[in-house]
């Protein structure tokens, strides 16, 4: 089925580009000069069109008409009429063509034993023509074809292809008639049937496809897949290109084991106002006798004077439903349990930043998520005001849980700042002083609240840091190659006094990691709940290797420790091991770029203050040549019961590979070296073609729910993709592109750059 004996191609002709394109003088600047390809010039308003007749005969008759015979031609503009024998009436601009007729209507091409055409108006009609279409080198046979003007064409009883084998293309198009209009890029099939590799695939009264690349209403290719939890699982998209700034996909889809689905995309595009709804509905799940369904809406307002508006909108018929009906657009390595639904407003002007929103959760299980019902945050700064940089943050929030017997209540917040930039080429030093304000209103306490909790108090933590760092270059040759190296020390010191922070509920706090981002952040948790007593120094060395003719940076490598001078005391939660908040420890990390296409990455994190390995990655990509990648990679993160951090000891392997002519493998491994099982997997193979493309997948996925024993399935993929009849990619393609970084899709092939591309 993947390869075609006796293929002839269909002659085709590309257009020249640059020096080549430029036409060369014979005889002077006032001569004639030799264009090396025909090229089109609009004509001037008010300017006559020329008629140009050519043949081995000629026999004219005064202001009637003209007789042409032995490779006849007329020419005018944009029209071409051959012939053994051709008849040209004036008076009525008619010309009739007989034997070997070619007709030639605006890049258009018709073959056919006899032809009547009405050349300036474009018009007539062709005998059992060949036909090929210059805007997707489409091309067909038909009983007849008639030329409606210059740009809508009808044939009669006939076929479609772009394929490029002519003798037996991979797939066409029959139907009783096409209705052809290259002004609205629109072709329409009555009675058609779609044929691939010789077998009927679908019939239809009526089909749409697009005379170009250009976006058109119709069909999708359709996916087909099945999986151990869905069964037969067929999606046919229908796309509706409704205007150039909004459209609509609405897929159908059939699963053997749950019953029939709809899904309905919309999004539009406005110079003020965007957005996008997403629904999915299943009337009735035959495995859970529920019925199901999902929406997202995404939408922002430009209201004008810095206003703006949001909605982020998201509610699903139970917690398994994105993970049960997953259509393969994403890898489903896990799904979440809460659905944002939030609306708000925004404004920013200068030195002012506005955000009043109102947020909910829709939760399935006791997390531990608040609503924010509502929220009023106002940021304010100021840079370089006679060498100070200064800024505050107010944020007024209630916080509400549907969790019973949990914690609620309002709080207030005030961060101002003021800081010092002193910046010279070369080195830097930054003096920071901030103030961390507090104030609670609890209108409920739960159980788990410490002895004592009172409802109303406040908290001040003051926080003093400086930071600096310096930047020293130098010329260096490594293997016969000049880099600039640079060597930039930094410092980091922050000085936090202790102050009690155990009555203060969670309500939207947690502990920062420790990674690079976060080796220079004063506080080592994220929120306004807790401030980190803290006096720690924190040191980096960082030393690149740069390419002085292009700037691309070669290496990399650093060396960071974070030590603290006395054990931090606050900890996240009341009880909690003062061991999970002391920040002493060191990360190494380096990547680099060695010859064409490959790059790795390593970095460690060592905890001093525990004295073990807190996380490991290790990783590198190869890319030698288009559609050729190999990423490789491991992951290691140490549990943390208090922290809650799951333990990750990962081996990830993606390729995208050429295997044969025209065939590519498309992988990605997930193994898990502790549990010694295969957490996700995806192998797929994909054959592309000048007119078709067909991709295979099987895969293995891990949904990660509520439950303590994350689920797992199989499926098995399939996308068959008609170019020219239907290129959009709807599924299959998304899964290769978010699974294989740098994997990189076929090409759909060059379209003619004119009309003039098959000028005979």
């Amino acid at each position: 089925m993947l390869g075609a004996v006796g293929c002839v191609p269909i002659a085709s002709y590309a257009q020249l580009a640059g020096a080549g394109a430029i036409p060369e003088s014979l005889d002077g600047v006032w001569g004639l000069r030799f264009d090396p390809q025909l090229t089109e010039h609009p004509l001037i308003a008010g300017v006559g069109v020329a008629t140009s007749a050519m043949a081995d005969s000629m026999t004219t008759t005064t202001g009637t008409g003209v007789s042409l015979k032995g490779n006849a031609q007329l020419r005018r503009y944009a029209s071409i009429v051959k012939g053994d024998a051709l008849h040209y009436d004036i008076d009525t601009d008619k010309a009739d063509a007989y034997g070997h007729v070619q007709l030639v209507n605006d890049g258009n091409v018709f073959n056919g034993p006899d032809a009547h055409f009405y050349v300036d108006a474009n018009e007539g009609t062709i005998s059992v023509p060949r036909y090929r279409f210059y805007l997707t080198g489409g091309w067909g046979s038909a009983q007849r074809a008639d030329l409606v003007d210059n740009e809508r064409t009808v044939v009669h009883h006939g076929t479609y292809s772009t394929c490029q084998c002519e003798s037996d293309p991979a797939w066409y198009l029959r139907a009783s008639e096409f209705d052809m209009d290259t002004g609205s890029d629109e072709g329409i099939a009555h009675n058609g049937v779609l044929f691939f590799q010789g077998v009927p695939l679908l019939a239809s009264p009526w089909l749409s496809f697009p005379l170009s690349g250009a976006r058109r209403s119709g069909f999708l290719p359709p996916t087909f897949s099945f999986s151990s939890t869905n069964g037969v699982d067929v999606a046919l998209p229908y796309y509706f290109n409704l205007a150039p700034n909004y459209d609509l996909t609405l897929t159908p889809r059939i699963m053997s084991k749950r019953g029939e689905m709809l899904t309905a995309d919309y999004r539009y595009l406005q110079p003020n106002d965007s957005g996008s709804i997403s629904v999915a509905w299943l009337p009735h799940d035959a495995i859970t006798n529920t019925d199901r369904y999902s929406i997202a809406v995404n939408q922002t307002w430009k209201l004008g004077s810095g206003f703006g508006a949001y909605v982020n909108y998201n509610r699903v018929s139970d917690s398994t439903v994105v993970t049960d009906l997953a259509s393969g657009v994403a890898f489903p390595t896990g799904s979440t349990t809460l659905y944002q639904q939030e609306a708000g407003l925004t404004y920013s002007n200068g030195p002012w930043s506005v955000l009043a929103r109102e947020q909910r959760w829709q939760a399935f299980t006791s997390d531990s998520t608040y609503n924010r019902e509502p929220q009023v945050n106002v940021d304010y700064a100021r840079y370089n005001v006679g060498g100070f940089d200064f800024g505050a943050e107010a944020d007024a929030t209630r916080f509400t849980i549907s969790t019973a017997d949990a914690t609620q209540g309002s709080r207030f917040v005030f961060n101002p700042y003021v800081s010092y930039p002193i910046e010279h080429p070369g080195w830097f030093i930054t003096p920071k002083l901030a103030w961390h304000f507090a104030a609670y209103d609890l209108t409920t306490i739960g159980s788990n609240a410490p002895a004592g909790q009172p409802k109303t108090f406040d908290i001040n933590v003051p926080t003093l840091s400086l930071d600096s760092g310096m930047r020293f270059e130098r010329s260096v040759r490594l293997f016969g190659q000049s880099y600039i190296q640079t060597l930039e020390p930094r410092l980091f010191y922050v000085y936090t006094p202790y102050r009690n922070q155990s009555f203060a509920p969670l309500f939207d706090t947690a502990t920062a990691d420790f990674g690079l981002a976060e080796l220079f952040m004063p506080n080592s948790f994220v929120g306004n709940d807790r401030v980190s007593d803290a006096d720690r120094l924190t040191g980096a060395l960082t030393t690149r290797f740069i390419d002085p003719t292009s700037g691309d940076e070669r290496a990399r490598f650093v060396l960071a420790e974070q030590y603290d001078f006395h054990t931090p005391q606050v900890t996240l939660n009341v009880g909690d091991p003062i061991g999970t908040v002391a920040r002493t420890g060191v990360i190494v990390g380096a990547s680099y770029k060695l010859g064409q296409g490959f790059s790795a990455e390593q970095a460690v994190e060592y905890s001093q203050a525990n004295h073990y390995l807190t996380n490991a990655e290790a990783g590198f990509g190869w890319s030698p040549a288009a559609r050729q990648v190999l990423n490789v990679a491991y992951r290691y993160t140490r549990a943390n019961s208090t922290l809650d951090y799951q333990p990750v000891n990962q081996f990830i392997v993606s390729e995208q590979w050429p295997l044969l002519h025209n065939v590519v493998s498309v992988a990605r491994l997930n193994y898990d070296m502790s549990a010694h099982r295969l957490i996700a997997g995806l192998l797929g193979l994909q054959y592309d073609t000048d007119c078709w493309s067909l991709g295979v997948a099987f895969e293995k996925y891990t949904n990660a729910t509520s439950t303590t024993v994350p689920s797992t399935g199989t499926r098995v993929l399939m996308q068959l993709q008609l170019k020219g009849f239907s290129q959009v990619d709807n599924g299959l393609l998304n899964q290769f592109r978010a699974n294989v970084p740098g994997y990189t899709p076929a090409g759909t092939g060059n379209e003619p750059t004119s009309r003039f591309s098959d000028y005979p």
